[in-house]
């Protein structure tokens, strides 16, 4: 069994308990306008341009040599800038001829024992932090057989699994994937649907009712918020977030963490063509820092084990 992975990070501290190697999977159902990974939403592999990086035509040209169509691939004073991207299929010719690294290959196709093999490296960090295995993406849900059956193996030798979903899927998916899973991770982005749809391309009603699944089921979840200037830091959507998490969820969060926007993955969306609708958000840190720790006392205040950033214990 295959799956498309866009990145591993080893030694990571932010997405689960421990010392972990996350595995980042592609392919996602959401456009959050603040995404920081737009590589990751498209569920194949893709080419990335950094035209900063190109050597130039006149002095190489592989690329274009190597390109199996004709006017995929544009060059602006002799430097690539961009790829068409209705011609393009991908073939990956253009990147393995790149000696620059100007052409990025966004997505690897790995089995489930080259991930293992990974993952195995740093057993003996797992042991001593009480770290593990986190799967994200893009959404891992959309592969969910290949998260299911690497959690399996996970969990046969002892390794902690966690896997950090939009829960934006079908029931079923998620199904699969619990009995090897030990923690999962989601965000609420926002409780107004048509809000919610506007700025995700999305609806809520799929996310909200699976946490309520999962929370009736009482599976250990990490809950997140990634606070948006002028988009869900208003009070209104604070309070009814506090009352969903304990009227709905009846308060089975193992923490609820709130998540500082920033400004990330700008030079991802210009390598692959895609327009960052954050570009003109402008914003004090000090005065936007001072708001969310505020918003962390009010969810605390309201008896919800609430914390600024993603380590659990601060």
């Amino acid at each position: 069994m295959n799956g498309i992975i866009f990145n591993i990070q080893r030694f990571t501290i932010h997405d689960g308990p421990g010392m972990r190697t996350e595995l980042f999977l592609k392919g996602c159902p959401l456009r959050c306008e603040w995404c920081s990974n737009p590589e990751s939403w498209l569920p194949y592999i893709q080419i990335g341009v950094y035209k900063t990086k190109c050597i130039s035509l006149k002095k190489c040209g592989l690329c274009e040599e190597a390109c199996p169509k004709e006017n995929v691939l544009n060059f602006t004073r002799g430097k690539l800038t961009s790829i068409d991207r209705s011609k393009c299929t991908n073939c990956l010719a253009c990147y393995d001829a790149c000696p620059s690294d100007a052409i990025k290959q966004w997505g690897k196709v790995m089995s489930i024992e080259e991930c293992m093999k990974e993952i195995r490296k740093d057993i003996g960090y797992y042991e001593r932090s009480g770290g593990g295995v986190t799967v994200s993406g893009g959404e891992p849900l959309l592969q969910s057989d290949f998260v299911a059956e690497l959690f399996k193996i996970c969990k046969e030798e002892g390794i902690h699994t966690c896997c950090e979903s939009t829960l934006h899927a079908d029931w079923r998916e998620i199904e699969k994937i619990l009995p090897y899973t030990d923690l999962i991770i989601s965000d609420i982005k926002h409780m107004d649907t048509t809000i919610h749809k506007k700025y995700t391309g999305v609806d809520n009603n799929k996310i909200l009712e699976n946490l309520k699944k999962l929370a009736d089921k009482n599976y250990e979840m990490i809950l997140r918020i990634p606070i948006i200037p002028d988009v869900n830091d208003d009070m209104k959507n604070i309070e009814a977030t506090a009352d969903f998490i304990l009227n709905e969820l009846r308060n089975r969060v193992r923490t609820l963490q709130l998540l500082s926007f920033m400004r990330l993955g700008e030079e991802k969306y210009s390598s692959l063509g895609i327009p960052y609708k954050m570009e003109n958000v402008k914003l004090n840190r000090k005065s936007f820092q001072k708001h969310i720790n505020e918003i962390s006392n009010y969810f605390n205040s309201r008896g919800i084990h609430c914390l600024v950033g993603t380590k659990e214990k601060q």
